[in-house]
């Protein structure tokens, strides 16, 4: 039995730290267990311009233990009438890592999303021609097309097409939930990959409703069935360079998730290395843990992988209850449960 894994640092590629105070309270458990991480641009307003992505990344860094080595990847947020030349020139002055397509009104902050694909023609061709990736939450958003299946239409009606129109385009295909997605990627181009969160591994849909609704089990895309879970753990733990790490980690105060509004997201950066280590040994996979979280999303996206280490050991650890954020509190993944993994 292994009792201690080291690795090389690890990345996350999809991450949410808010802004304000929630910035300033969330931001170094991200930092703490990751080199570098994608940060998601849904802010109130988007980032949407190169001045916004440069601030914002001037905000997080502000916040950052400065003890602590990370980098945020700033991306940006593609809408209708989006300027392609402003995504060109992100990305050419260091700004913009890459840019992400939310269809409208798909989740949280994602009213300014692009309403259709063909809109944005001028930007993806922009960015397949300077190698920039897209990031999608791969969702339709029609109110007729049942909830658990938006991600399978999605890919049907949208990204078999999309990919096809723009065959030189990176995709990242982000927090995965269905066998339907894994196959999609598993089946297209070395340039098509998906990131996997945590909690989508740990649980399937019958989580939300134990014992009544529970919110804290409530994200977008919504968990899947069982086969669907099933699926996505033989991925991330199969030591395919298409699946990769990426939290999806989206903080939100008790309040707004235990409300009418029951807001989407799962906070799991404080303890989400911890978790993954429990699905790849569970899965009798830990020598596949350091490709997934440290080494496939870098060469995805072209970058060196980080110089330092970390070390997990197999003790017990407990996850607190509850964590203060923006002046009250927050609830994290695992709250109250103690896994058997910890990050020396």
């Amino acid at each position: 039995m292994t009792n201690t894994l080291t690795i090389r640092r690890p990345d996350d590629w999809h991450v949410h730290l808010r802004d304000g105070q929630m910035l300033k309270d969330v931001v170094d458990f991200t930092a703490r267990q990751f080199g570098r991480a994608i940060i998601m641009p849904n802010l109130k307003p988007p980032v949407t311009t190169v001045e916004a992505g440069r601030a914002y990344r001037e905000r997080i860094m502000a916040a950052v233990d400065p003890a602590l080595d990370f980098t945020p990847l700033m991306t940006a947020y593609l809408t209708d009438g989006m300027d392609a030349s402003e995504i060109e020139r992100g990305h050419a002055e260091g700004v913009f890592t890459a840019a992400k397509l939310y269809p409208a009104n798909a989740t949280t902050n994602s009213s300014h999303g692009v309403t259709d694909v063909v809109k944005i023609h001028d930007t993806l061709e922009t960015m397949q021609r300077i190698g920039m990736p897209l990031l999608i939450h791969g969702e339709v958003t029609d109110q007729h097309v049942d909830i658990f299946d938006r991600e399978a239409v999605f890919i049907d009606q949208v990204l078999q097409e999309l990919v096809q129109d723009f065959p030189g385009l990176k995709v990242v295909f982000e927090h995965i939930t269905t066998k339907d997605a894994v196959d999609f990627v598993m089946e297209s181009g070395p340039n098509i990959a998906a990131t996997i969160t945590p909690h989508h591994l740990d649980f399937n849909r019958n989580a939300i409703f134990q014992g009544g609704i529970r919110p804290h089990f409530y994200c977008l895309p919504i968990a899947k069935r069982e086969l669907h879970r099933d699926a996505l753990r033989k991925a991330a733990t199969s030591g395919n360079a298409k699946f990769f790490l990426g939290t999806d980690t989206a903080p939100h105060v008790v309040a707004a998730k235990e409300s009418a509004c029951g807001c989407a997201g799962i906070f799991c950066a404080p303890h989400a290395m911890e978790s993954y280590a429990k699905t790849f040994d569970e899965e009798k996979a830990l020598d596949k843990l350091e490709g997934f979280a440290s080494l496939f999303g870098p060469a995805f996206y072209g970058l060196p992988v980080n110089e330092g280490t970390m070390t997990l050991t197999r003790k017990d650890n407990t996850v607190p209850a509850s964590i203060t954020a923006d002046g009250t509190e927050a609830i994290p993944f695992h709250a109250g449960e103690t896994l058997a993994w910890s990050v020396n």
